[in-house]
């Protein structure tokens, strides 16, 4: 079983669709656990890595920047040209304390100097912003992470964790420049329903449905985070404790999503996590899931959803439970 690749929206990046999310990586798993898990990944065809230049810095122990640097050493070790890899910067510093929005145009170019120098690359394919700055203008924003795509330091660039209004904002005054602008957006979408107040507590914000249909219709690719939601409906088939995902997920609707997850699993032979990561994949407006895993194991078993297409019906069973 090998990944398919896409182009990504209207850019030039051919992108697997699961790409592999490394929070993990650098400071929970070590860098021989990492390229292991990294070598898995591409071995089945996988080739979009997602960082951030803020994981792991809630490890005090372990090295600023770590999830970054454990996949610059691993790209040390294998042939860059097919690889996709999309970081993020403009998130609070956790390191220093700064807890202030840093979604500026002089943090943002901090945080790209400090990714570029952790990846050991050039160039970052595709970069985000991990934030946004509501009350700020968008125009200062764009013009920055134009410059920064001139210079050669980034390809291209989109918006994580930013309300679709602001994306339109953003885009619209790009095109009045007739430069390209946000070419995807990495937003919060599992098929698990969160509660909202909860969510937005531990982090979580802007979920996808009910919110951005009418962005994704008009062509931009979602890119989603927390698409396995944390396991939450694999945790609940299992009888495992929830923690946290318990209040986070605290929505009705998710008993009866995971009646519907558990019957589509049961006829199509496949793992409830494999139903899950296919709520995303199968959807019919460009979508890409950011999978976890911390083994190669993990790995080939999420890749294994990749090869299963739910109907629209259904999709819509368990968008409708």
């Amino acid at each position: 079983m090998m990944l398919s690749k896409a182009t990504l929206g209207q850019t030039d990046l051919s992108v697997s669709n699961l790409c592999y999310g490394t929070n993990m990586l650098g400071w929970l798993l070590d860098q021989g656990k990492s390229n292991a898990i990294l070598d898995t990944f591409a071995d089945l065809g996988g080739n979009f890595i997602d960082t951030a230049r803020s994981y792991g810095d809630w490890s005090p122990e372990a090295p600023v920047g770590a999830s970054e640097r454990a996949v610059g050493a691993w790209l040390r070790t294998r042939q860059r040209d097919d690889l996709v890899i999309a970081t993020k910067g403009g998130f609070f510093d956790m390191r220093v304390g700064d807890w202030r929005n840093r979604v500026t145009p002089e943090d943002v170019n901090t945080d790209l100097s400090q990714s570029l120098d952790h990846l050991g690359i050039d160039t970052i394919d595709l970069y985000f912003l991990h934030a946004d700055n509501p009350e700020a203008p968008v125009e200062p924003i764009i013009d920055a992470l134009i410059a920064h795509r001139e210079a050669g330091r980034i390809r291209h660039f989109a918006a994580s964790n930013w309300a679709p209004a602001r994306i339109v904002a953003a885009n619209a005054y790009a095109a009045t420049l007739g430069k390209p602008g946000f070419v995807a957006s990495e937003t919060f979408w599992g098929l698990a329903v969160p509660d909202v107040a909860t969510a937005a507590a531990q982090g979580y914000q802007h979920y996808y449905e009910g919110a951005y249909e009418a962005l994704h219709a008009t062509g931009l690719p979602i890119i989603a985070y927390a698409a396995q939601s944390g396991g939450y409906f694999t945790k609940r088939a299992n009888g495992t404790d929830l923690g946290p995902l318990g209040d986070r997920y605290g929505n009705p609707v998710n008993d009866r999503r995971l009646i519907v997850a558990q019957a589509l699993a049961d006829h199509h032979n496949v793992s409830i996590n494999a139903i899950v990561l296919a709520y995303l994949t199968s959807q019919p407006l460009q979508t890409i899931a950011i999978f976890g895993g911390s083994t190669p194991d993990q790995v080939r078993e999420s890749v294994t959803s990749a090869a299963l297409t739910l109907s629209p019906d259904e999709l819509a069973q368990l968008r409708n439970a």
